[in-house]
């Protein structure tokens, strides 16, 4: 909400993709992989920054071009990175071959560690996705492939987009499930048994299609209305939703009551929480860390002129001399 109003605002410039609605994917995600393992998505990254050591600070800095922001402000909201979150990408499916290539560089360093590489049901269709696949089979590679399917690549049905729209079997001879990508629950399973699969098995890659549903648009600049109907955004919401799909699970299992849940201290169900305090006080805490964020990374400087020669290297791999326009033309920065 708050990256919504930023962006309405004007403060927000450029593209801005949300996942309300898919938050089952990335926390599910997270909640199944280990720290050290690698995990690579396309522009709707937000969730997995701050998953993956990022600080919401981090994440408004730079979707407001600040110097605080997690890559310095220079970005956006399509491209952050932490140490073990390799991006953030913005060209559809370009990212898939990069999953890859950690993967293979897991397996040739004898690393017990496996990449998790996410990507949309419209970039599915993209060439290089299936050499990515056909690459990752070839050498038995620790590579969980994710097709994050939320139904509409930009504003087109799945249905309409692709001939075969059942993407976990796109594979060929790599093994495929599908997952119901609403449930926290089933999607931290399916994670745990790709990764037995791909590393303590060591059987090779795996594809998961994590069927899910966003409630916004493509992007910001996308009101989500002109290809699909309000009712159907509001069934989703309402028969669908993650959050409270959990708390209905939760109620169900008789883990707690909906009371415990609205009104009593969290406390009292201590298999799940390790804290004193009500779902009110929680959500109340939640939102005052959100402003305290947006106020931090609202009074951050930009990034000064010179940072744009900046982070073009990895500190220490700078070359002394670079070429420049003309085969002789050699800049020194010894």
């Amino acid at each position: 909400m708050a990256a919504e109003s930023l962006y309405r605002s004007r403060f927000i410039r450029g593209f801005c993709h949300l996942s309300t609605g898919q938050e089952a994917v990335s926390v599910g995600t997270e909640h199944g992989v280990q720290r050290n393992d690698r995990i690579i998505t396309a522009y709707r990254c937000h969730p997995f920054v701050i998953l993956r050591g990022g600080t919401v600070a981090q994440v408004f800095g730079e979707l407001l071009g600040r110097k605080s922001g997690i890559s310095h402000g220079k970005g956006g909201s399509m491209h952050m990175f932490t140490k073990t979150f390799l991006g953030g990408h913005g060209i559809v499916g370009a990212h898939v071959p990069v999953g890859a290539g950690i993967a293979f560089a897991q397996k040739y360093m004898n690393e017990s560690q496996a990449t998790f590489v996410l990507y949309g049901d419209g970039a599915s269709n993209q060439g290089q996705v299936e050499e990515a696949f056909n690459m990752a089979k070839l050498w038995d590679l620790p590579a969980v492939f994710i097709c994050e399917n939320n139904q509409y690549g930009m504003g087109t049905s799945s249905e309409r987009s692709s001939a075969n729209s059942l993407y976990y079997t796109r594979g060929d001879n790599i093994p495929g499930i599908q997952v119901n990508g609403m449930d926290v629950l089933a999607t931290r399973q399916a994670i745990l048994h790709a990764r037995k699969w791909a590393v303590e098995e060591n059987k090779g890659p795996l594809i998961l299609e994590f069927v899910t549903y966003r409630y916004a648009g493509h992007s910001m600049s996308d009101p989500g209305t002109t290809y699909r109907t309000h009712e159907e955004v509001q069934q989703m919401r309402s028969t669908k939703d993650p959050i409270r799909g959990l708390a209905r699970n939760i109620v169900s299992w008789g883990l707690a009551t909906s009371e415990d849940l609205k009104v009593n201290p969290l406390s009292s169900v201590p298999e799940l929480y390790q804290f004193h305090a009500t779902k009110q006080e929680i959500e109340k805490e939640v939102k005052e860390a959100v402003n305290r964020a947006v106020e931090e990374a609202q009074t951050a400087p930009e990034p000064p002129e010179e940072d744009l020669w900046k982070d073009i290297y990895d500190n220490g791999e700078a070359t002394p001399t670079r070429r420049g326009r003309e085969r002789g033309e050699v800049h020194s920065y010894a």
